[in-house]
């Protein structure tokens, strides 16, 4: 039998190469004899560069760069061979993992650190530049980004504004002309959401970052300023920007992006077709994904609903592991999911419950549903 697994990572506790490795683990000891084929995935998140790492011929270039909060922080891009495509991560610098849960503060991080990241790889040459964007703590619209690569927004007076979300609100103009005219750019996204409204950046993605009811609606409307000053002042800036899809993605990261005449791209599909996962569903009697929460959003753009989908496609059978599961049944159905399995339930009868156990001992947990999921499909 041919098993391809091909899971996300669980966000703060295993990258989507350790969740594959456990689950091979654990198929093999029930069903040695069956042909196991791995193809970690990212959606655009946390984990991108190191999931398109071992699909794409090229270097890893260490970048010294800044967190949300502006510490210093390692990131890298990869570089093709060519020289000619860099891969650049932006959770690396923005990521929400990056600021501790009493840190966040969506009114004052910033994307800078993207930017600088950005820069690194205009001067090693590269013409395209594909960002993955998603689980970010900033909500700045990219305007921190856009200061790195030599765009900054200002205020009445001329003066260069504070980093964060929240200092949009005075913004009058861009002082400069951006590091990136001669490259294209690609955002990889995970969502497709506007930049502003009621589906925007600050309603849907604020809270997780620390906003408050206030600070959304304060977020909100800077966010639709600051759009209106890109599209004034950035040749090329697409006419209705804040109402874009994929313009909010990554606290509107893809807004920035847009801004400078890039162009938005599903993260799943682009990690689908670069890692080679077409080809390996079409050898495929079972396939095997997976993320650490299984929740409505996943149903949206995430690497879940990207393979469960492909795999319905094709007439096979699709099973997800994950660290919690709380999509209905029948939506999952939908966009093609067999059935899921969550590590809380797997642990749950344990003491000290479900949760902790699925944290602390992910690796292990996932062997045990491998075990179980090999002495069912296993032919």
């Amino acid at each position: 039998m041919r098993i391809l697994i091909c899971p996300d990572k669980f966000a703060g506790t295993l990258s989507a190469p350790e969740v594959a490795a456990a689950v091979v683990e654990g198929w093999r000891e029930v069903a040695p004899d069956d042909e196991l084929e791995v193809r970690p995935l990212a959606d655009g998140g946390p984990g991108f560069l190191e999931v398109l790492a071992t699909a794409i011929s090229g270097r890893r270039i260490p970048v010294p760069t800044v967190d949300p909060l502006g510490r210093p922080v390692d990131g890298e891009i990869l570089l093709t061979d060519d020289g000619m495509t860099a891969y650049v991560e932006s959770a690396q610098a923005c990521g929400l993992h990056l600021v501790a849960p009493e840190e966040r503060d969506p009114k004052r991080t910033t994307s800078y650190g993207l930017g600088a990241l950005i820069a690194t790889a205009a001067e090693c040459g590269a013409r395209r530049v594909v960002i993955g964007l998603g689980g970010s703590a900033v909500n700045d619209g990219g305007a921190g980004m856009l200061t790195a690569l030599n765009a900054v927004p200002v205020d009445v007076t001329g003066r260069a504004l504070p980093y964060g979300g929240a200092a949009l609100a005075a913004v009058a103009g861009l002082v400069g002309l951006p590091q990136t005219r001669a490259m294209e750019l690609v955002a990889a996204t995970d969502v497709d959401n506007p930049l502003t409204g009621p589906t925007g950046a600050s309603n849907v993605f604020g809270p997780q970052k620390g906003a408050s009811r206030e600070d959304v609606l304060l977020l909100d409307a800077a966010l639709a300023r600051f759009a209106e000053v890109l599209e004034r002042d950035l040749p090329g800036c697409p006419p209705g920007l804040a109402g874009l899809p994929g313009a909010g993605a990554a606290g509107g990261l893809g807004a920035a992006v847009l801004a400078l005449g890039g162009r938005c791209e599903s993260g799943i599909a682009l990690v689908t077709r670069l890692t080679g996962l077409e080809a390996a569903l079409d050898r495929a009697d079972l396939v095997i994904t997976g993320e650490g929460s299984f929740d409505h959003q996943s149903l949206r753009g995430k690497v879940v609903a990207g393979v469960a989908g492909a795999a319905r496609d094709r007439g096979l059978p699709c099973v997800v592991l994950a660290g919690r599961v709380s999509a209905g049944r029948r939506e999952a159905a939908a966009v093609g999911v067999t059935e899921a399995h969550s590590l809380v339930d797997h642990f749950g009868g344990e003491p000290h419950g479900g949760v902790e156990r699925a944290m602390s001992r992910p690796a292990e947990g996932l062997r045990a549903l491998a075990n179980r999921l090999a002495r069912q499909w296993s032919r």
